[in-house]
């Protein structure tokens, strides 16, 4: 009957780690977060962390940059070329405070603590090949989708630049009409005003005679 190799631990397993030790936070919080990247591209990872609204995140993402770091220096592993492997948080020394509750009683306090570590390792062959070839369908989709974006912003300044002209054609033709009507209106009051200066002088006139003759 064939045996089979023993599953390696998670603390034995190959791979360049990065280990934080007594964080003030409790591993049930780091767990939840180191959840959401294993098994994750580091660039995926990095992403995930920094869009986590956990505190621990923060800590968990210094611990990760370190990880890639030391693969990078110690390793010569190309940063794009690593995934996290594992990750795991253990238990660390609990912190006792106490609390004082009615009675002269005293309640304790447990402040918890956590170890968190994180394994980084090179992808395979076959791993990078798709990561590659997605990235590229990736920036080909940016790239037309950039490239309609442009199309529709510039259909939308040229719509803007035609209304834009036609309100001015329109403003300015209501201008000349205007301009027009009120010409019009102030050669009729003057006509009209004329008119009453020449009334006025023949009226006088008449009574100039009018009193001639009576004297």
């Amino acid at each position: 009957m064939a045996t089979t190799a023993p599953e390696k631990k998670t603390n034995e397993r190959p791979g360049v780690r990065a280990q934080v030790k007594s964080v003030r936070s409790s591993a049930y919080k780091a767990r939840e977060v180191l959840d959401l990247i294993r098994g994750q591209h580091v660039s995926r990872a990095v992403e995930i962390l920094e869009f986590t609204e956990r505190d621990i995140a923060r800590v968990i993402l210094k611990c990760l940059e370190s990880a890639v770091a030391n693969a990078e220096n110690n390793n010569s592993i190309p940063g794009d070329e690593l995934v996290v492997s594992a990750c795991y948080a253990d238990e660390g020394p609990t912190l006792k405070r106490w609390r004082p509750r009615a009675r002269g009683r005293a309640t304790r306090i447990r402040k918890r603590t956590c170890h968190i570590t994180i394994i980084v390792s090179r992808m395979s062959a076959s791993e990078l090949d798709q990561l590659r070839s997605r990235e590229a369908t990736s920036r080909q989709g940016n790239r037309m989708a950039t490239e309609a974006r442009r199309q529709r912003v510039l259909r939308s300044r040229q719509a803007k630049a035609e209304r834009r002209t036609e309100a001015h054609d329109h403003d300015h033709d209501h201008d000349h009409d205007h301009d027009h009507d009120h010409d019009h209106d102030h050669d009729h009051d003057h006509d009209h005003d004329h008119d009453e200066t020449v009334a006025e002088v023949e009226a006088e006139a008449t009574g100039a005679d009018t009193e001639e003759k009576d004297s």
